[in-house]
């Protein structure tokens, strides 16, 4: 492994769909807060739009809430290269058409001391996933229907 990712923290993506192409704007503050505080880093962030007939395009940073600012302004010329077109193509496979969607590539530098550590330890990653919020509370209402 390179050196210079030796202390880089995982990497994650997330593709959110915004149904009718409403984007209020509202987790943008929560976002580059995340980022000021150093517990992410964008890598890449691109947003896309799916038309009704199943075409996908790109969409500009834009003012998504109205207040004559650009909301993503912060972010613009977030692009590592490592969000090809191919990723852009499969995460809009995801999407419903009249819908758009953020995409976006992040490093979880909140994780990178410890990541390193069990490098330099000779550990390695071998499997990592998410459970999606919906599905554990569907556990946690069957563990208390089952008390």
């Amino acid at each position: 492994m390179s050196d210079e990712f030796e202390d880089v923290g995982p990497i994650d993506y997330l593709v959110v769909e915004f149904p009718g192409n409403r984007m209020t704007g509202e987790g943008l503050p929560l976002l580059v807060d995340l980022v000021d505080r150093g517990i992410i880093r964008i890598l890449d962030l691109v947003f896309v739009r799916k038309d009704d007939d199943g075409s996908v395009a790109g969409m500009e940073i834009t003012d998504f809430d109205g207040d004559g600012r650009l909301d993503l302004a912060v972010f613009e010329g977030a692009s590592s290269g490592l969000l090809g077109q191919d990723d852009i193509d499969e995460a809009a496979k995801a999407l419903e058409p009249g819908c758009s969607a953020g995409i976006l590539l992040y490093e979880n530098r909140w994780a990178a001391p410890f990541a390193a550590a069990l490098r330099r330890g000779g550990a390695r990653m071998v499997a990592s996933g998410r459970i999606p919020v919906p599905a554990l509370v569907a556990a946690l209402d069957a563990t208390e229907t089952a008390d």
